[in-house]
């Protein structure tokens, strides 16, 4: 039972790379900057807005992540918060099929991008907080490390079906019309019924976690954040170092998610990639994630999560500094794949990091704080690469933004003391 708790975990990360991958980083967010908004007018181009949208969807992340994941331990209802907010986000997929290859929709997938977002990022946190029910302190690090790999091969499969079937060459093999960006609004089809049927297992196969209380308290938004910030005082005085590390994490996973936002993007404006092999970067990135994944994972059951964590950012580091310098294709197919090599260690640690200190019947708003802090500060990735672009008139300078956040993560995580191993 507990094995196929685990493999029903993991098609969740599986499923959600139809929104990683083919929404936010490979697929429409390249349609959106690269075709949608390729004529728009005015000084600010579609990179700037997207970087601006993207942070504002994380304010809105930031403010509402803890009070669902208090609500979700109090009740007992973890899965049916992943559920509601599954569904939100497979929703906002199916209605970028609205956006065609205009700049007059640019408004409208920005919009819907950033929705997507916010729901896809509250579906994580009830997520994430499963993870300890169907772990051991054992087994923690490699079930996490599973679950990212899942998503990256899941990513794999699903760039592949939608490279061959509708976007090589004209078209694909189905040969979809590509006038309005046909064939990419009907890839934003696939990818929500992808997410859907992936999503489904989870829901099958793990049982709901009891409730914090026999008799949950039923509390209001303005009670919730009251309590919420009790909460904070209480961790703060039990483990400061608890609070230290939700602080270092939310700069470098900040780092990480504009990596994911903006690498493609940069991989045709700056270092020549034509915008159909960006897929095919796309399939071995995920690849070489994957297997960073699965090797931090074993790693982190041994080690422990802080040393995966700091030695992955520095690791990303050496290789952006090494793509700020250098241009063609050739050098972001290696350090490009240096940048994933270490991605999925990352993040795969951080989040067995947070769950090795929840204290029982608290991790989904222990996972809603880890979600807020990120998201706190959310705005400073994305905002930091519009504003390089912006000031320098070059695509290249934003990635200095991204570099600029992994390093402050890295030097504010270097104090913070490691869970007990």
């Amino acid at each position: 039972m507990a094995r196929r708790q685990i493999v029903s975990w993991g098609f969740w990360d599986w499923g959600s790379a139809a929104y990683n991958v083919i929404i936010l980083t490979f697929v429409f967010s390249v349609y959106l900057t690269d075709s949608v908004g390729k004529d728009l007018p005015g000084p600010i181009s579609a990179n700037s807005w997207l970087g601006w949208a993207i942070g504002a969807a994380g304010l809105l992340i930031a403010l509402m992540a803890p009070v669902i994941g208090q609500s979700a331990d109090r009740a007992g209802r973890r899965l049916r918060s992943t559920g509601i907010w599954t569904a939100a986000t497979i929703v906002s997929m199916a209605f970028l099929f609205l956006v065609q290859d205009d700049y007059h929709y640019l408004w409208l997938g920005l919009l819907l991008l950033g929705l997507g977002s916010v729901f896809f990022e509250l579906a994580s946190v009830s997520y994430n907080a499963v993870l300890r029910q169907i772990s051991t302190p054992a087994t923690i690090g490699r079930v996490s490390g599973f679950g990212w790999s899942m998503g990256y091969f899941g990513g794999i499969v699903l760039l592949l079906v939608t490279y061959v079937l509708f976007i090589a060459g004209d078209g694909g093999l189905l040969g979809v019309s590509t006038d309005g960006g046909l064939n990419i609004r009907v890839v934003a089809l696939v990818a929500a019924a992808w997410f859907a049927i992936s999503a489904i297992p989870l829901f099958l196969a793990v049982p709901e976690a009891p409730p914090a209380s026999a008799k949950p308290e039923r509390l209001g938004v303005v009670a919730s954040y009251r309590r919420l910030f009790t909460d904070l005082r209480e961790l703060y005085r039990r483990d400061r170092h608890t609070v230290f590390f939700l602080g270092a994490s939310a700069l470098y996973r900040d780092g990480l998610a504009a990596v994911f936002t903006f690498g493609a993007v940069l991989a045709v404006s700056v270092y020549g990639i034509a915008a159909g092999d960006v897929l095919i970067f796309g399939v071995v990135a995920n690849v070489i994630s994957a297997l960073g994944a699965l090797s931090g994972g074993w790693l982190d059951d041994r080690i422990g999560p802080k040393p995966v964590i700091t030695g992955s950012l520095l690791g990303m580091l050496a290789c952006g500094i090494v793509l700020l310098f250098l241009s063609g294709p050739r050098a972001f197919w290696i350090f490009g794949l240096g940048l994933c090599l270490f991605v999925g260690p990352a993040q795969s640690s951080s989040r067995t990091y947070l769950a090795r200190l929840a204290p029982a019947g608290q991790e989904g708003q222990l996972f809603g704080l880890y979600a807020t802090t990120g998201r706190a500060v959310s705005f400073l990735a994305p905002t930091l690469v519009g504003l390089f672009t912006f000031l320098f008139s070059s695509d290249r300078a934003g990635i200095v933004g991204i570099l600029v956040v992994l390093l402050a993560g890295v030097v504010a995580l270097w104090p913070v003391r490691a869970p007990a191993h």
